[in-house]
């Protein structure tokens, strides 16, 4: 049935009222009505909810709307989910979502997101993300990301 209203009728939905749709019903939200909610909103998303969402679903969300994500709720982000991200949306992450990614979420990243990264979400990465990283992944950085690694980060890619 939430699939049947429409973007506006979503939009008045309170955060305590998006945590009170059932996990199963999240996955009838449309794309439309998904990119139509706000920032203020998306934080009433359960983690459940969260994980709930398919892909599509996700790469439909407005960059700032990925940024309004807890921590919490990005951590609740399968690979498939993460991966489904587009270099705008992960782009729009904050460096403390960027160092709340997991290191099973980052090793689930797609070469062109990798490449997508700011310098400021670059240093910020976890050392243990990093080792995790495929060679592929690696090479995937631009000169300009090595350049803010820290030292840490660098002896990270060589283990």
């Amino acid at each position: 049935q939430i699939a049947g209203m429409t973007t506006a009728q979503l939009g008045q939905f309170s955060t305590a009222q998006l945590a009170g749709i059932a996990t199963a019903a999240v996955k009838g939200i449309t794309t439309a009505q998904l990119a139509a909610l706000t920032t203020a909103q998306i934080p009433g998303f359960s983690t459940a909810q969260i994980k709930a969402l398919a892909t599509a679903q996700i790469a439909a969300m407005e960059t700032a709307d990925i940024a309004a994500l807890t921590t919490a709720q990005l951590q609740a982000f399968d690979t498939a989910q993460i991966s489904s991200l587009g270099t705008a949306q992960l782009v729009a992450l904050t460096t403390a979502q960027t160092v709340a990614l997991t290191t099973a979420q980052m090793t689930g990243l797609r070469t062109a997101q990798i490449a997508a990264f700011s310098t400021a979400q670059v240093a910020a990465m976890e050392t243990q993300d990093i080792v995790a990283l495929s060679s592929t992944q690696v090479a995937a950085f631009s000169s300009t990301q090595i350049a803010a690694m820290s030292s840490a980060q660098l002896n990270a890619m060589f283990l």
